[in-house]
């Protein structure tokens, strides 16, 4: 797999869904998986998982539902000036510090 791809997304970042059956949905990022090129989102994307009851593990068992990852390429990040879906950027600030900015406004994203 090509793992040369930059992942521009940080986990809790806010980012809209832009394809696939959940386009159009928001969330926060939850985990990025930068070797799979994918990202979990809170409340988007479910899936349900059969689990086997394990006494000695503390589990119920039946039919869980959670989230499953998504291919980076399907989110964006939410413009912070105008609530928008935006592009990621860098810029060295004066004070030397590298931090990522919405290509759409200008802000900037790290705190």
């Amino acid at each position: 797999m090509n793992n040369r791809v930059k992942i521009r997304i940080k986990k809790n970042d806010l980012v809209e869904v832009i394809a696939g059956r959940d386009a159009g949905k928001r969330g926060k990022i939850l985990k990025v998986l930068r070797e799979r090129q994918r990202v979990v989102v809170q409340g988007v994307g479910f899936i349900k998982r059969h689990t086997r009851p394990n006494p000695q593990r503390n589990i119920k068992g039946g039919i869980a539902e959670r989230e499953a990852p998504i291919h980076v390429s399907n989110v964006m990040v939410i413009s912070p000036a105008d609530d928008k879906p935006t592009r990621i950027g860098f810029k060295t600030l004066a004070d030397g510090r590298k931090v990522r900015v919405a290509r759409r406004g200008g802000e900037v994203l790290d705190k």
